[in-house]
């Protein structure tokens, strides 16, 4: 199966070299992930990894602050891709075993997630530009990309019904 790249906005945006070292423990973004029930859309341990991460010296500026929630992006994307392999997988028995007589269920959801990538950069490049002028929109636009980010990686989980 072919993993959908949906993190691409995290490596066009360079950072300076102290806000590189900016990192997350990936286990708190795992925990929450486990952690939150079905069909909840925002999960009160979202942002917590970021948090932490924005304690640290350096963390509390602009950039520090964004390079913090990109990190804690980065692992949720991370879970993403995981969810979409094995919902892809789950889809392509399905359609062998013919329990899906309409459509080919990996292409669409496929073209579901092509769509929702689209979708999320869009989105939140407007809220991105919505702010401009002001440094607020670079942390305005890495929290749209985690928000949106995690909820997508939920959903993903979600339509397994597990």
């Amino acid at each position: 199966m072919k993993k959908i790249m949906t993190s691409i906005w995290l490596i066009c945006m360079p950072l300076p070299a102290v806000a590189q070292d900016m990192r997350i423990d990936p286990q708190i973004v795992r925990n929450c992930f486990e952690n939150t029930g079905i069909g909840a859309l925002y999960p009160p341990c979202l942002g917590q990894a970021s948090g932490l991460c924005q304690e640290r010296p350096g963390g509390a500026t602009t950039i520090g602050i964004s390079a913090c929630i990109q990190a804690e992006t980065a692992e949720w994307d991370a879970i993403l891709n995981e969810q979409y392999v094995v919902t892809q997988e789950l889809n392509a028995m399905a359609d062998a075993e013919g329990l899906s007589p309409v459509m080919d269920r990996t292409d669409s959801l496929r073209d579901a997630q092509r769509a929702w990538i689209a979708f999320r950069d869009a989105d939140c490049a407007a809220r991105y530009a919505i702010w401009k002028g002001g440094t607020i929109r670079t942390i305005v636009a890495a929290n749209c990309h985690l928000t949106m980010t995690a909820q997508r990686a939920i959903d993903l989980r979600d339509m397994r019904g597990q």
